[in-house]
């Protein structure tokens, strides 16, 4: 038996259809066995409040053994979990192929998944999931003011609070005046299909539940860029939410319902040639990760898979083409960028990072990468009983991206950047400004 894994860790599918998979003396007993398995070795008690938490809970029996741990104290353990899936993908030693089998974050997933067919999951949790609900509001004139203005008030915070269990100071994104598929042309004015060995030659855009409803600027920004760089386009015909809020609070069948929305219209645009690009990178990640593995014999949400890509990971495709043009002609100066958890995961190098150095090749780009979880991860950064240790975990990253004083701040997920932005005024110091990679690709080309 080797000590660790030598190889790169590999996934089995998920097996959430077996009724054993909602069977909980059955997960509690797999739980055992790998908490046991973490106690001894504790890689990654820096990333995330389940591990400490486990340990903890360890520490604190009789002989300093898992099997002292009682049962109903799993769920400390499994309620921290956001699925970021960096245990899995930088720390563990013990990941598929070695034969102790660990896989982490899905153990976490199958806890989320018995727990919400239990009924165990509030009300106010499965509205915060259902994007495509409350960014229904999103692009409605008065709606959107008044909504918009409440929501910055500490009276309609409090009630915020009492009734979906948001944190009264934490962050919460703008309802869009007008959404992003209403506001943007449905195609470009390329015509040109130029296909190359690394990249495909026409793009369809995934616009995303926060893109469409929340900031559709950063659509608009992709859009420049693909316009410059003569790259024909479509917007996705229609759209629903990819899942991943879904998947992050236990309910399985909702993600299906998600799929079966989505990918009988992406997979045409698959299988028609083109790239699919989503700018939020846990849209990205659905897609290429998590689906594929709830349904690894779908064709369709395969051929899905190999035409999704991240922007930059797109981009940096096209020009090792030699079809990216790098006429770039504005400084960005200091920019401090933020790799997020599910731009690491998809396994495709730092790719935004790579972008950014291009274009310090023709004007000024002083670049401070961050590798590290911001803490946001999706809707726990703004739930009342972790905000607080969201921001905890977020601390060493905003004193990170603080450094030099940076012009720019900025993050592939918005999300973690507008996290950081508060952790960053929250802990005094020198403000900057918020621009996700694409505004800066964009400024940078010349475009405003």
């Amino acid at each position: 038996m080797r000590e660790g894994n030598l190889q790169a860790p590999t996934r089995h599918p998920i097996d959430w259809k077996n009724p054993d998979f909602y069977d909980e003396a059955s997960a509690f007993k797999e739980m055992e066995r790998v908490f046991d398995i973490c106690h001894g070795c504790r890689r990654c008690v820096s990333l995330c409040q389940s591990f400490p938490n486990l340990f903890d809970l360890v520490d604190a029996t009789d002989d300093g053994e898992v099997h002292g741990v009682a049962k109903a104290d799993y769920w400390k353990v499994v309620d921290q979990c956001y699925l970021c899936d960096l245990c899995y993908m930088t720390k563990c030693p013990y990941t598929p192929p070695h034969e102790w089998n660990l896989d982490f974050p899905h153990l976490m997933l199958r806890a989320k998944a018995i727990k919400y067919r239990k009924g165990e999951v509030g009300s106010g949790e499965k509205f915060l999931a259902s994007t495509d609900k409350h960014g229904q509001f999103a692009g409605i004139p008065v709606v959107v003011q008044v909504a918009n203005a409440l929501n910055k008030t500490k009276t309609m915070r409090k009630v915020v609070d009492k009734v979906l269990g948001v944190h009264p100071t934490a962050w919460l994104p703008e309802l869009a005046d007008s959404r992003f598929r209403w506001s943007a042309d449905a195609t470009g004015p390329a015509q040109v299909v130029t296909n190359g060995t690394h990249s495909r030659g026409k793009v369809a855009i995934f616009a995303t539940c926060y893109v469409n409803y929340n900031e559709p600027g950063i659509g608009h920004d992709l859009i420049k860029v693909l316009n410059h760089n003569d790259i024909p386009y479509v917007i996705v015909e229609k759209e629903s939410c990819c899942g991943m809020p879904k998947l992050e609070l236990g309910d399985l069948d909702g993600v299906e319902e998600h799929k079966n929305a989505n990918i009988p219209v992406l997979v045409k645009y698959a299988r028609e040639g083109y790239a699919i690009l989503s700018a939020i990178p846990s849209c990205t990640l659905m897609f290429k990760q998590e689906l594929p593995l709830m349904f690894p014999d779908d064709e369709d949400v395969q051929a899905v898979k190999a035409a999704m890509a991240d922007p930059f990971e797109y981009l940096i495709a096209r020009n090792r083409d030699g079809l990216l043009k790098t006429d770039f002609k504005n400084d960005l100066g200091r920019v401090s960028y933020h790799i997020p958890c599910h731009g690491r995961v998809q396994n495709i190098g730092r790719k935004t990072e790579e972008v950014f150095k291009l274009i310090g090749k023709s004007v000024k780009v002083q670049l401070n990468t961050v590798e590290r979880c911001s803490g946001h991860a999706g809707t726990y950064g703004v739930k009342t009983p972790t905000h607080e240790t969201a921001l905890k975990i977020g601390r060493p990253v905003v004193k990170a991206m603080a450094k030099d004083a940076p012009d720019y701040i900025s993050s592939d997920c918005q999300l973690a950047g507008h996290h950081i932005a508060q952790g960053m005024d929250l802990q005094k110091l020198p403000p900057a400004r918020l621009k996700h990679p694409l505004s800066l690709v964009r400024h940078a080309y010349g475009m405003e």
